[in-house]
């Protein structure tokens, strides 16, 4: 597969994807879209990748937004189908990987950034990070999960404010309102995600994987979370890393965990 809008790198069971389209501050456009999905599809396959980071390009954004250009002319029916392929495709796909996926936010996260950020997993943002939902200034609204998701993470009334002002708000109000996890110096940026990552790799993949379903699974319209924890908590009892962790622990030695 030839990568032309962004770049990966992969070292020691984490990779890292860089959105890279500098003279557009990294912003979405569908080709982008599509390359991410096929790439986040490969890695959600590969048992040799523990953790995914996704971040931006140079130091000014991590995507600015989604490439106006490209709609700008779109029919009302065009317009569903923009969005609702783009939900399909990468924005839903990225919140139900069985890989845990960090936002790494260095800079501008805008609109569909924003979008993209917010269904990772957890984010961190660099000091610099300016974060907004500008789409109402452009007579549309967020389409890529942007008012389903800031309301989840920040509560209504803020998600309010900031989708029908079109403000943006610095790294450290987003740490306040509980849309970013950490705030750290953008030189520090990677290095920071790459340490949690790190503590990531040393539990099991596949209680992993189950933590998420469930997490995800109280946020689902019509899907019972607790009954889905209840699930995969005796899922995990017939697997090879649940007697791993517990015979590790009773022997007192590190689990070495295989995925399985």
């Amino acid at each position: 597969m030839t990568l032309e809008n962004i770049i990966l790198e992969q070292e020691k069971g984490i990779a890292t994807i860089f959105i890279h389209r500098p003279d557009k501050l990294n912003a979405l456009n569908k080709a982008t879209i599509q390359e991410l999905h096929e790439t986040l599809a490969l890695i959600d396959n590969n048992p040799d990748v523990r953790v995914v980071i996704i971040t931006g390009s140079g130091e000014k954004a991590f995507v600015a937004g989604a490439d106006i250009a490209e709609f700008a002319h779109f029919s009302t029916e065009e317009g569903e189908q923009l969005a609702a392929k783009g939900q399909q495709l990468l924005f839903d796909f990225i919140e139900n990987m069985k890989t845990p996926v960090i936002a790494a936010i260095n800079g501008f996260a805008l609109g569909g950034g924003l979008e993209l950020a917010m269904a990772c997993h957890f984010r961190i943002a660099s000091d610099n990070a300016k974060m907004g939902l500008p789409e109402t200034s452009l007579g549309v609204i967020p389409g890529y999960g942007g008012t389903q998701r800031l309301p989840q993470l920040i509560g209504k009334g803020r998600a309010m404010e900031m989708i029908l002002t079109a403000g943006m708000i610095d790294a450290e109000t987003a740490k306040n309102y509980g849309l970013v996890n950490q705030v750290v110096p953008q030189s520090e940026l990677i290095g920071f995600c790459t340490g949690i990552a790190q503590k990531i790799m040393r539990n099991s993949p596949v209680a992993i994987a189950k933590a998420i379903e469930a997490v995800n699974a109280n946020y689902t319209s019509g899907v019972n979370g607790f009954d889905v924890e209840i699930k995969n908590f005796g899922a995990c009892f017939a697997t090879d890393d649940f007697k791993e962790g517990t015979t590790a622990f009773l022997e007192k030695r590190k689990a070495e965990f295989t995925g399985k």
